[in-house]
């Protein structure tokens, strides 16, 4: 079960149970439509994604001593361009 999914579609949902389902505040079931939950795109998953096609720090500093600040800034570009927002 996507549980950030069940959480962005349902407001009301406070608890997600993989076995027992998802539950209010009150602790009454709440129905969910699978097909919604299973087509829901993270419009944050982006920011991982990016996060991990960066060079690391290090080789950011070393990018920057050795090509400059022109270099380095195209090595992020390109990484932005590779992974758009949203």
């Amino acid at each position: 079960m996507n549980h950030k999914a069940i959480y962005a579609l349902y407001q009301n949902v406070v608890t997600v149970d993989d076995g027992a389902g998802a539950f209010d505040a009150q602790g009454n079931q709440v129905e969910i439509d699978v097909n919604a939950v299973n087509a829901w795109v993270d419009p944050e998953a982006y920011k991982e994604q990016r996060a991990r096609a960066y060079p690391s720090i290090a080789d950011q500093l070393d990018l920057m001593y050795h090509g400059g600040y022109d270099a380095w800034k195209a090595a992020i570009e390109a990484v932005k361009i590779q992974i758009p927002k949203g």
